[in-house]
C-alpha cells in the first residue's frame, strides 16, 4: 500500500505548498523572522514602537459562502474575504493587524485551486500591512466532498493598552455613524442560498437585472475591508466604540460594545438599503426583525463618536471618498437596540 493509494498526494500538496510560499513572502514584513515552512512562526515586535503594548486575536470562517466558490470555480474572493473579516474583528478594538495564519483542508488537494485561495489571502493581507506568516493545508480523503474544501484563519494584532477601544467611554448621546457594506460579506448565505437556488431556482450565471449582475457576482462580492478608513483615526481618541456588523446583524453585534446602561435608536431610513437586501426580503417574505438579525443591511462598520467630533470623523472619511451615514444614537437603556421607520 501507499498513501497515494489511500487519497492522498504529497506530490500535489508539495506543489501546492511551493505556489503558497512565493505568495506569502510577498506579504512579510519587517517583524517576520522565519520562512514559509517552518514548524512555527516567529515575529518580533518593532522595539520601542509600543509603550505597553497588547496583543489581541481573533479567529474565523467564510460560512457557506464557500458553496458559492465551489459552484463557480472562483476561489480567489474567499481568500480575501477571510482577512478582511479577521482584520476588522479586531480593528474595532483599536489594534493593527500583525500576522495571519490560515487553515485549509480538502479531500484532494488541487493546486491551482490552493493558489487562487492563497492568492486572495496575500492580496487582503498586503492591503492591511498584514504578514501572511504561516498556516496549515490538509488533505483528507473521505472527509469532504469532491470539489469541497473547508477555510479558516486567525489573526493577530497590537493596540497600545492607552488606545484599546472597548466601548466603557460610550455615553447617552453619542451619535452612531454607519460604513456602507459591499453586500452580503460572509454572513446570511444559508438563507440566501436557499432562495436564489432553492426556491427561485437560478443558477450562477443567471442574471437578475433587478440587482445588475449575476447570481455569482452578487453573493461574491467581497467582504469590505475597512482598514484604511480607520486606521488613521486609531490615535486620535476620538472613536468610543466599534462594531463589525457580520453574523447577528446590526441586531446582535452593536450591544456587544455598548456599556451597561445604555441601549441604541437606529433610524432604519438614514442609509440606502442595499439592492439585494431588499431582493431577499421581498422574495423570501422575510420579516424586518429576521433581515436585521441576519444580513448587515447595507451596514459593514459602526463607529460611536461623541456629537462634538462628528463633524472631524466625517470630514475625514469624506477626504477619503468614503460617505458616512448617522444612522442613530446612544441613549440610556439595557443593551438593546430599538429600530425606528
Amino acid at each position: 500500500m501507499t498513501y497515494a493509494g489511500a487519497g492522498v498526494n504529497i506530490d500535489a500538496a508539495a506543489e501546492a505548498k511551493r505556489r503558497i510560499r512565493g505568495l506569502a513572502r510577498s506579504t512579510f514584513t519587517r517583524g517576520v523572522l522565519s520562512d514559509i515552512g517552518s514548524f512555527g512562526a516567529l515575529f518580533r515586535l518593532e522595539p520601542g514602537k509600543y509603550a505597553d503594548p497588547l496583543l489581541t486575536s481573533s479567529c474565523d470562517g467564510v460560512g457557506t459562502k464557500l458553496k458559492i466558490a465551489f459552484m463557480t470555480g472562483i476561489h480567489d474572493t474567499v481568500g480575501y474575504d477571510l482577512v478582511s473579516h479577521c482584520v476588522s474583528d479586531i480593528l474595532v478594538q483599536g489594534a493593527r493587524p500583525l500576522f495571519f495564519l490560515d487553515y485549509l483542508a480538502s479531500g484532494q488537494l488541487e493546486p491551482d485551486v490552493v493558489a487562487g485561495i492563497v492568492s486572495g489571502l496575500a492580496r487582503g493581507c498586503s492591503e492591511t500591512g498584514c504578514a501572511l506568516i504561516g498556516g496549515e493545508t490538509a488533505e483528507m480523503p473521505d472527509f469532504y466532498a469532491p470539489g469541497e474544501y473547508d477555510l479558516a484563519g486567525f489573526i493577530v494584532g497590537v493596540v497600545d493598552r492607552a488606545r484599546v477601544i472597548d466601548g466603557t467611554r460610550i455615553r447617552p448621546g453619542d451619535v452612531l455613524l454607519g460604513l456602507a457594506s459591499a453586500g452580503l460579506h460572509t454572513n446570511g448565505y444559508s438563507l440566501a442560498r436557499k432562495l436564489f437556488f432553492d426556491r427561485l431556482g437560478l443558477r450562477p450565471a443567471d442574471r437578475v437585472e433587478e440587482l445588475g449582475g449575476t447570481v455569482a457576482e452578487i453573493l461574491l462580492s467581497p467582504h469590505r475591508s475597512y482598514y484604511a478608513l480607520i486606521e488613521p483615526l486609531l490615535d486620535t481618541g476620538m472613536l468610543k466604540g466599534l462594531a463589525h456588523i457580520t453574523g447577528g446583524g446590526i441586531t446582535d453585534n452593536l450591544p456587544r460594545i455598548l456599556p451597561p446602561g445604555t441601549a441604541a435608536v437606529i433610524s432604519k431610513s438614514s442609509w440606502p438599503v442595499l439592492p439585494v437586501f431588499r431582493f431577499i426580503q421581498r422574495e423570501g417574505n422575510v420579516d424586518d426583525a429576521e433581515m436585521y438579525r441576519t444580513f448587515n443591511m447595507g451596514i459593514g462598520m459602526i463607529a460611536v463618536i461623541d456629537p462634538r467630533d462628528e463633524e472631524a470623523v466625517a470630514g475625514r472619511f469624506g477626504a477619503l471618498g468614503e460617505r458616512c451615514y448617522r444612522i442613530g444614537a446612544v441613549v440610556e437603556g439595557p443593551r438593546t437596540i430599538e429600530y425606528l421607520p
